[in-house]
């Protein structure tokens, strides 16, 4: 049972913006025995999600660029369970049982909302079932074994039009995940076709495919030529303007989204790409990578709190208006229409800003200070395009080619939880410079399913 003045805060969401908020709420009450702490997460470790792509081309280990919450946090009680629904009237949260456990009803004074989003498949079932993403840590392991169940497939098959298929492999979504996807694996298999005899590094034909007429939307335009470029100088073809409509495994359906589809071929005469104008309405592929974006959570669309666009409104100090003591932060929240607020795309760094803002007014409240507003300086963006290539642009400068590929490195690495994790991952890194990718495919990992969550025949009451 928690004392009179006791106030309790409990934290949703276990990724960036959720452990950073947890982290700096702790600093600010690790000596306030009033203030309790409570964090709720579906996995009991962050994932450094940027680096997915190099966990599915094997440069780096798995375990590396995960950090499993409980070594991070001191004064915060955790639970890793799903949730079942947020009351914001009686303020209470409550999580699934598991077969093995009891389900819970945790009551809370303040909460903070950081559950994130999850992948967009735009209402297409078929693409949903059929299709692989790059969201979670299984996601990429599930995708490495595929792209090496593919080149052995592939290595016997006989028949030209099934092996054709078997290596023409699609990504979907020119932004940050697919541009990287793409990269990253296209120099895992030219690096893996060596054991593959009967493999052609020719005979691999990997496809980006946006749905808008550049990509890596919101970069500077000269950095995204710079992509387009190496990325077809390198043998990836890039498909602009075009949408797919249905993937049943086999086949990918596309939709034009202007008047013809654009085409970006390589030209290896000259080492550079250029334009085809051509109607594509189909692609024969067995594996479709979907990086096309993301959405709101079932849990936030179906709650009490005012939305747009399935995100929870929130004022400038990220506060839900109609919740005082609830806050909103990260992908699953937006700001109210009326506030001129700057906007900025959903990524980590704007996630941990959130963090820090509403740990800081959490403090301001429970002092009886003034709240602060959410303010943020851009500091810009960089992404990698494979062969120790990159992108970059930190306020105002552009940078491209092997200086982007140092500083992303150095970027994240700089972002990441723990010297023991950091170092693991800079170790990955040297080594893939003396050896070569191991092409083991691990048969113990299967498709991610959810958990089984019972209903809630026993539930207790965490005060």
């Amino acid at each position: 049972m928690k004392g009179k003045d006791q106030k309790r805060i409990l934290v949703l969401g276990g990724g960036f913006a959720g452990v950073e908020c947890t982290l700096k709420l702790e600093s600010y009450f690790k000596n306030n025995h009033e203030i309790e702490i409570t964090l709720v997460s579906e996995d009991n470790f962050l994932l450094f999600t940027p680096m997915l792509p190099q966990v599915a081309a094997g440069t780096i280990e798995t375990r590396h660029i995960v950090t499993p919450i409980r070594t991070l946090i001191n004064k915060t009680k955790f639970y890793e369970a799903k949730i079942k629904n947020i009351d914001p009237h009686g303020k209470i949260v409550t999580l699934f049982g598991t077969k093995e456990g009891r389900g819970m009803r945790i009551h809370y004074d303040f909460l903070v909302i950081a559950l994130g989003s999850k992948t967009n498949f735009f209402g297409m079932k078929d693409v949903e079932d059929n299709s692989y993403s790059m969201n979670t840590i299984n996601d990429a392991i599930i995708l490495r074994n595929r792209i090496i169940d593919l080149l052995e497939q592939a290595e016997n098959e006989t028949d030209t039009i099934l092996r054709k298929s078997l290596l023409q492999i699609v990504i979907v979504g020119g932004g940050f995940a697919g541009v990287e996807t793409a990269g990253e694996i296209n120099d895992f298999i030219n690096e893996a076709a060596e054991y593959y005899p009967s493999i052609s590094y020719k005979d691999v034909k990997i496809t980006l495919i946006e749905a808008n007429s550049e990509i890596l939307t919101g970069f500077p335009q000269k950095l995204a030529e710079f992509t387009k470029e190496k990325l077809v100088e390198r043998g990836i073809e890039v498909i602009l303007d075009a949408g797919v409509t249905s993937f049943d495994g086999q086949e990918i359906t596309l939709k034009s989204q202007s008047e013809t589809n654009k085409v970006l071929v390589g030209n290896l005469t000259e080492h550079r790409g250029h334009y085809k104008l051509k109607e594509i309405s189909s692609i024969q592929s067995n594996t479709l990578i979907w990086t096309a974006g993301t959405t709101p959570i079932d849990l936030i669309r179906e709650s009490l709190f005012k939305t747009k666009k399935g995100r929870i409104l929130v004022n400038e100090f990220l506060q839900v208006p109609q919740f005082p003591d609830v806050f909103a932060i990260g992908d699953c929240s937006i700001f109210e229409p009326t506030l001129k607020m700057k906007k900025y795309p959903p990524t980590a760094q704007i996630a941990e800003a959130h963090a820090k803002t509403v740990a800081l007014n959490l403090k301001q409240l429970l002092n009886g200070n003034q709240m602060t507003s959410f303010d943020y300086t851009w500091k810009g963006q960089s992404a990698l395009i494979g062969k120790r290539t990159g992108v970059a642009s930190f306020f105002g400068i552009n940078i491209a080619g092997f200086l982007a590929f140092i500083l992303w490195r150095n970027l994240y690495l700089s972002k990441m939880r723990g010297w023991e994790k950091k170092l693991r991952v800079w170790l990955d890194w040297n080594l893939d410079l003396f050896f070569k990718r191991d092409i083991s495919r691990l048969k113990v990992f299967k498709k991610e399913t959810d958990l089984d969550y019972k209903e809630l025949d026993e539930v207790d009451d965490v005060w």
